[in-house]
C-alpha cells in the first residue's frame, strides 16, 4: 500500500484528498505546518508528499528544499499543490 503525506493549511482541502485517496486505497497522513511535516517525515516513511506552496510557518518550496535534503534512503516524491499559485512560483517549483 502506498503511504501519501497531505501537507496542507486548510481542513477542508486536507479532509477532501484524504478522503478520495483512501477510497482508493491509499494509506493517507495528514499535516497542517512545515514543522509537522518534517517531523512526520522524519519518523516513518512515504511514497509520496502533496505540498502545499503556501503553509503559514514556512513557504512551501523551501520545505521541499529541506525535504530533498533529508539523510534518509527513503526520500518521497513530491508534488506541489496550490489554490492560487503563480508563473513564479511554478518556475520555481520546477
Amino acid at each position: 500500500m502506498n503511504h501519501v503525506l497531505i501537507v496542507d493549511d486548510e481542513t477542508e482541502i486536507r479532509a477532501s484528498l484524504e478522503s478520495i485517496l483512501s477510497e482508493e486505497g491509499y494509506l493517507v497522513t495528514t499535516a497542517a505546518t512545515a514543522k509537522e511535516a518534517l517531523e512526520l517525515l522524519r519518523d516513518a516513511a512515504y511514497d509520496v508528499v502533496l505540498l502545499d506552496i503556501w503553509l503559514p510557518d514556512r513557504d512551501g518550496l523551501d520545505t521541499l528544499t529541506e525535504i530533498r535534503e533529508m539523510e534518509s534512503a527513503n526520500v518521497p516524491e513530491a508534488v506541489i499543490i496550490s489554490d492560487h499559485g503563480t508563473i513564479e512560483a511554478a518556475a520555481r517549483a520546477t
